[in-house]
């Protein structure tokens, strides 16, 4: 019988295939050792629970219990003990424990040869628990911080660490293996001192499977190192590669001070600073100016203006080879990128995921607050040339119908357009699934036609071929939006005005799976009131005073706009009516005192024509006098 140690110095594995392995075998004479290659006759990642023996538990987390074990393999040949780190998760309902293998049998064969992930062995089930089998590594990143004073990791460290931890990342992202998991405590360290990935897609597998008497919240990792999208994929996601762009950055910012980001906060403080309030993690000083912007990006609300992990990797690596002993760096571009490119309102890290060709559809590039195709500079044009310079100053040419000679124009003020779409337009399925919106917003499109979608009650993105979308109607912040009038039960909940009609709201945000995020600014809202609601855009129509039917629709509009608008029409109307009502009783007695000064005019004037011959109003002997006295003068 030949025995095969896979532990201590005697043992050494030079393929980093879990299916083949190089070991030091001795028989008899341990001062006489030859080589040779074992090779592992399993096919599938499936482990016998019986060659498992648990030792003892030596770490718990969201998404399990971590056990030390001793995973024992015999054959006629010889015997093997490897100890080994298993992961045992919480109980999934027998129904979907296939479905978790499948995916896991996947995960297995896609993890075969990567060098910066943990060596993982296989996958079993003990005591109805399914247990992930790894190789244990003795120490973790976040071990050695806890060692040290103040808890921080010397920057050169921090350097090396993430370059290291970047590439484990890019592995599995070139594998469409999302982390989801990232934190200083999953970061392995070797005996060589070199950091893997402890964790490589534990949420993924688990995402879609209910577990009894669990959070989803912690399924999808931990709350601390959290992207936005990740606490709700459904509703704000989907979650995407830049997501771990987020996990990774708040691990940096933690290894650096020392610090674990939103420290002392609850589950549900975290989730309102992160997702409700759009806080986020404060960037320690000294950083050098690459990886200090490269961070910031990291933290950015919405995933599509994230950096990639190959952008972090660039930052890192050219950060690294400028620092030196005492802490400080040489050879840096002290010059800050900007954030935000002013036109668009996007970032630098995502004009640079599409890199233009000769030959490319382009258009001018649609900012975030404005979708009006009809002002754009360059509505459709070729590229037909290149002038590169470097990636900030460089300028394309840009043949355009109609105009002899092609526009010299920045790469960052066009997008490409592939069959009549581009990144961010607004899409709708031809053929609609009931199980999410039929209306999103297109991430990508390459240029064999093949895209990805995020639609609101999908967690990942939607992928397909350009083929089964056409162009939907598209909207922007600030625009009002109510509820259609064939909806009657909208996906989210939606207030109502007091004769019982839809209420109309303001658009606030736009998330990346098209959710509108809307306010109802005609609507008083106290402090412990909701204020904001959130809209599918396939349940909603745009509100404007040209589409309002009548004075009174357009009044209505008009009070949408903010609460006050109502009280402020009513104080108005009362002082009209009572300013209306001084005017008409002041000239209602102006009339009064014009009418009694005319009879007593009048009166004036009847008496002294009295005098003159009227003799109805003399005495009767006076009116006989002056009777005989004109019968007299009419005789003679």
């Amino acid at each position: 019988m030949v025995h095969l140690w896979t532990s201590g110095a005697m043992a050494r594995r030079v393929s980093p295939s879990p299916s083949a392995f190089e070991f030091e075998l001795f028989e008899g004479d341990p001062d006489h050792l030859r080589t040779v290659v074992a090779t592992s006759n399993r096919t599938t990642p499936w482990i016998d629970p019986a060659s498992l023996k648990l030792s003892h538990r030596i770490g718990r987390g969201p998404f399990g219990d971590v056990w030390l074990a001793t995973h024992h393999q015999s054959t006629d040949d010889y015997d093997q003990y490897r100890e080994v780190a298993i992961k045992m998760l919480p109980p999934i309902k027998e129904d979907h424990t296939q479905v978790f293998l499948d995916k896991f049998d996947k995960l297995f064969s896609n993890c075969v040869g990567l060098k910066g992930v943990c060596w993982l062995h296989g996958i079993s089930i003990i005591n109805g628990k399914i247990c992930i089998v790894m190789k244990f590594y003795e120490g973790c990143i976040g071990d050695r911080m806890a060692r040290l004073q103040g808890g921080k990791l010397p920057l050169a460290d921090v350097l090396r660490y993430g370059i290291e931890l970047a590439q484990g990342i890019q592995e599995l992202h070139s594998k469409g293996i999302l982390v989801l998991n990232l934190k200083p405590n999953n970061f392995l360290l070797t005996e060589q001192d070199e950091a893997l990935l402890g964790d490589c897609g534990i949420p993924l597998l688990q995402l879609g499977i209910p577990l009894p008497g669990s959070d989803m919240v912690l399924r999808l990792g931990t709350p601390n190192y959290m992207a936005p999208e990740q606490w709700q994929p459904e509703v704000r996601g989907p979650i995407s590669f830049e997501s771990d762009s987020w996990g990774f950055g708040c691990s940096i910012v933690e290894m650096v001070s020392g610090v674990q980001p939103w420290v002392g906060k609850s589950v549900e403080g975290i989730f309102h600073s992160v997702v409700i309030k759009q806080d986020r993690p404060h960037l320690p000083d000294g950083l050098p100016p690459p990886v200090e912007n490269v961070l910031r990006g990291c933290f950015e609300y919405d995933f599509r203006n994230r950096p990639l992990v190959a952008d972090i990797l660039n930052a890192f690596r050219s950060s690294q080879s400028a620092v030196y002993g005492d802490g400080g760096w040489i050879g840096l571009d002290n010059r800050r990128l900007t954030e935000k490119i002013n036109a668009s309102s996007w970032t630098e890290w995502l004009l640079s995921k599409d890199q233009l060709q000769m030959g490319d559809m382009v258009r001018s590039r649609k900012t975030q607050k404005s979708w009006i195709l009809e002002n754009m500079d360059i509505p459709e044009g070729t590229i037909v040339g290149l002038d590169r310079g470097s990636e900030r100053d460089g300028f394309i040419l840009v043949r355009v119908h109609g105009i002899h000679d092609p526009l010299r124009v920045k790469p960052s003020t066009v997008e490409r357009v592939t069959s009549g779409l581009a990144a961010g337009d607004w899409v709708r399925l031809k053929v609609e699934d009931k199980k999410h919106s039929p209306v999103g917003i297109l991430h990508s499109i390459q240029r064999n036609g093949s895209v990805t979608v995020g639609f609101i009650g999908m967690e990942t993105l939607w992928r397909g071929h350009s083929s089964d979308l056409q162009m939907a109607e598209s909207y922007c912040v600030g625009q009002f939006v109510r509820i259609k009038e064939n909806v009657f039960s909208p996906r989210f909940e939606w207030p109502r005005k007091r004769g019982g009609d839809w209420a109309t709201g303001r658009i606030r945000q736009i998330l990346p799976n098209g959710c509108l995020v809307i306010s109802f600014p005609g609507r008083l809202a106290f402090r412990d009131a909701c204020g904001s609601f959130l809209a599918d855009p396939a349940e909603v129509e745009v509100v404007s005073f040209n589409t309002c039917p009548g004075v009174a629709k357009k009044y209505q509009h008009l009070e949408d706009f903010h609460w006050t608008v109502r009280p402020l029409m009513i104080v108005l109307g009362l002082f009209t009516a009572m300013k209306f009502g001084f005017f008409v009783g002041k000239s209602m007695r102006r009339g009064r005192t014009k009418k009694d000064q005319c009879h007593l005019v009048q009166g004036d004037g009847q008496r002294q024509d009295g005098h003159g011959g009227n003799s109805a109003w003399l005495p009767p002997p006076v009116a006989n006098l002056f009777r005989e006295g004109g019968s007299m003068s009419s005789a003679r």
